[in-house]
């Protein structure tokens, strides 16, 4: 059995949840059948049986306007995953990225396609002040490509839902398998070096947001939250990776205001590298994840992972991975109904996560029990080996292998 995995993100180049995915499930996978991934970037290596191969792209003679150029980027490196000789027995795709790519495999290669949803174009409407037109693009070859899979992977109950209610698909082919981690990798470190380094006192308590400026994120939300905060604690925004130059101004600005109202709110505007990830998570005495869209939400299970209690919104995927008042707190979000991807009362969103921070950090006892509590659900319920022993016995369900 081999199995081409395309992908956008791939080490050394993540900066999203489904690039974290795409690096575990390959290493086990590779411990079970071979893996080809093609992803973007200069990588070129093979360990065993993983081989990793990266797309370039040349547009120094592109005149298209720049919000297109990652949409025609993404295109023209599907078009070069599959001028390599294609020998797998199914293709494997993440991301809107590389749909166009798996079609093609599918199409001239024979091969079953398997496509694991990360997130769904239509509920990320923000995507068009990114992509533009393109985002009219990204939701077509989605659509068409989830409708001619012979497989769909939602990574909850929740994504399974919405592939159901927004595409023509046969429910049969919807498989839930849930995102992982690496619970020998992520655990509860010591290293109050790594927080020196970066501008954070050890020695005082810390709330930590670890992810992307993006609407998705609701980063925005938490910011506007921090102005109810208790003082006597520091507010540690890890976030990088702005979607467009305006969400990075917006963000910013708003840093800057709440900087100016309280001590303590300290912006890290770069994505770290995972061991200095995992040091800012087991120092964190909350982590707080007040997303207003997310099918999994592998940030939780990573502060989970290293024994840290959770604030997060009740949304999506969230609510199969943190259990409330067990390993953290879920805070309602009533959602407009037109535009099911902002709080209909933004106010009052950004208080009630400021209240559950609240609570818990005036509750270290508290704190301690679900970070306990955490860690055992990561490791009880999320471990990747066995996800991937999932997705062989789906890859074997559509081939004769």
């Amino acid at each position: 059995m081999k199995s081409l995995l395309l992908t956008n993100e791939f080490p050394p180049y993540i900066y999203g949840g489904a690039g974290v995915h795409v690096d575990y499930l390959s290493r086990e996978l590779s411990r079970l059948i071979e893996v080809d991934v093609r992803c973007y970037g200069d990588q070129d290596r093979q360990d065993g049986n993983l081989g990793v191969k990266g797309v370039g792209l040349d547009k120094s003679g592109w005149t298209a306007p720049e919000a297109l150029q990652s949409v025609f980027g993404a295109v023209q490196r599907d078009l070069d995953f599959n001028t390599r000789n294609v020998d797998a027995d199914v293709v494997h795709l993440h991301t809107w990225y590389t749909h166009f790519g798996g079609i093609l495999a599918k199409l001239n290669y024979g091969i079953p396609m398997v496509l694991t949803v990360h997130s769904l174009e239509p509920l990320r409407p923000w995507k068009r002040e990114q992509l533009g037109g393109g985002y009219d693009f990204s939701c077509w070859v989605e659509k068409t490509a989830i409708e001619m899979a012979d497989a769909v992977v939602a990574v909850s109950k929740e994504t399974k839902e919405d592939i159901l209610r927004l595409f023509d698909v046969d429910e049969s082919k919807v498989h839930i398998i849930y995102n992982g981690i690496d619970p020998d990798e992520y655990q509860k470190v010591e290293k109050p070096e790594v927080l020196e380094k970066y501008g954070v006192d050890p020695n005082q308590p810390m709330v930590l947001f670890v992810g992307r400026i993006t609407r998705q994120k609701g980063i925005i939300h938490l910011v506007n939250a921090i102005r109810s905060m208790d003082p006597g604690f520091q507010v540690v925004l890890l976030a990088g990776a702005p979607d467009t130059p305006e969400i990075a101004k917006e963000m910013q600005d708003a840093v800057a205001e709440v900087q100016k109202e309280r001590d303590g709110v300290i912006w890290i505007e770069e994505m770290l590298e995972t061991p200095e990830k995992i040091a800012m998570y087991s120092h964190a005495d909350v982590f707080c994840c007040p997303s207003i869209y997310e099918p999994f939400g592998i940030i939780n299970l990573e502060a989970m992972a290293c024994e840290t209690a959770v604030v997060a919104s009740a949304v999506g995927g969230i609510k199969e991975v943190v259990v409330p008042e067990e390993t953290g707190l879920l805070v309602p979000v009533e959602q407009q109904q037109v535009s099911p991807f902002e709080p209909t009362d933004p106010e009052a969103f950004a208080k009630d996560l400021a209240a559950g921070v609240n609570r818990l950090m005036a509750d270290p006892e508290l704190r301690e029990k679900m970070g306990v509590a955490g860690r055992k659900r990561a490791v009880d319920v999320f471990s990747w080996r066995a996800i991937a022993e999932e997705t062989v016995d789906l890859y074997k369900s559509l081939t004769d292998k």
